[in-house]
C-alpha cells in the first residue's frame, strides 16, 4: 500500500521529527569496527545505519585492469534487502551502480592514488537500514574507513543532503521529506579546502534558495567533519598516548 502524503511537512517552524530546518538528525560515527578489513567505519544518521569497509591498497588482479601510474579506486554501494520497509531485491541495480560511481568520484580527489601504481583500493558501503541521505552518509563513513586503513588523504570528505520542504530550505532530509519535498540536493565537501566533490539535485531551487541550501550544507558538513575526527581520535588517541 502506498504511503499517504502528510498534510504538512513543516508545522510552526518544526519538521515531522521535531527538528528545526537547519538541524541535523542524531549522528554517531565509529571507526575500526571490522577486524578483517584494512579500514572500516559505522555511521548512524537518524534511522540510517551504514557500514563501510576498505581493503587495500593491494595489487590489482587481473593485471590487465591495472593502471601503470595510479591506483584504481573501486566503490560498491549496496542496500541490504532488509534495509527498507518493502524488501529490496538482492544484488546490484541501476540505482546502486550509479550511486557507486558518484561515491567513487566524490572520494577520488582526496586520495593520493599516484602513490600506489598498479594497485587497487576497494571500498564497500553496505546500507543496513535506510532513511534517506544514504549516499552522503555512505561517503562520510567511507572517508573515515579510508583514513582508518591508513590510505594517504588530503582531507576527509563529509556529505549531507539539503532540500526544500513546504517552500523552506532544510538540512539533512529524512524519508518523508525526501519523498514528498520539492527538492533534494546531496552535497559532499572536503571541509578544510571548502571544495565540493559531489553536488547533485533533484527538484528546483530559485538562485537565492540554491545559495541558501549550499550555505546550509557547508554548516552541516562542519558538524559532520568534527564527528569524523572524533571517531578517529577515539580509536587512535589511546594507543598513541600509551606509546609515549
Amino acid at each position: 500500500m502506498a504511503e499517504a502524503k502528510p498534510e504538512k511537512l513543516l508545522v510552526d517552524g518544526r519538521r515531522l521529527d521535531g527538528r528545526r530546518p537547519d538541524e541535523l538528525r542524531p549522528l554517531r560515527i565509529k571507526a575500526g569496527i571490522l577486524k578483517r578489513a584494512d579500514g572500516s567505519a559505522y555511521i548512524e544518521l537518524g534511522k540510517n545505519k551504514i557500514l563501510a569497509a576498505v581493503y587495500g591498497p593491494k595489487e590489482m588482479h587481473p593485471r590487465h585492469l591495472q593502471q601503470a601510474d595510479v591506483a584504481v579506486l573501486r566503490c560498491r554501494y549496496n542496500m541490504a534487502p532488509f534495509s527498507v520497509e518493502e524488501r529490496k531485491r538482492p544484488g546490484p541495480d541501476r540505482r546502486s551502480m550509479e550511486i557507486s560511481k558518484v561515491i567513487r568520484e566524490a572520494l577520488e580527489p582526496v586520495l593520493f592514488l599516484h602513490l600506489y601504481p598498479r594497485a587497487v583500493i576497494d571500498v564497500f558501503i553496505e546500507i543496513l537500514q535506510a532513511d534517506a541521505g544514504t549516499r552522503t552518509a555512505g561517503i562520510t563513513a567511507a572517508s573515515v574507513a579510508l583514513a582508518d586503513a591508513g590510505v594517504p588523504m588530503r582531507d576527509l570528505v563529509a556529505g549531507i543532503s539539503v532540500g526544500k520542504v513546504d517552500g523552506t530550505v532544510v538540512l539533512d532530509l529524512m524519508k518523508e521529506e525526501d519523498q514528498w519535498g520539492e527538492a533534494d540536493m546531496p552535497v559532499a565537501v572536503m571541509p578544510r579546502r571548502k571544495c565540493i566533490t559531489l553536488l547533485q539535485m533533484d527538484g528546483n531551487f530559485t538562485p537565492q534558495e540554491f545559495r541558501q541550501a549550499l550555505d546550509l550544507a557547508f554548516k552541516g558538513v562542519e558538524q559532520i567533519y568534527e564527528a569524523q575526527k572524533e571517531a578517529l581520535k577515539e580509536k587512535y588517541l589511546p594507543s598513541l598516548e600509551e606509546g609515549r
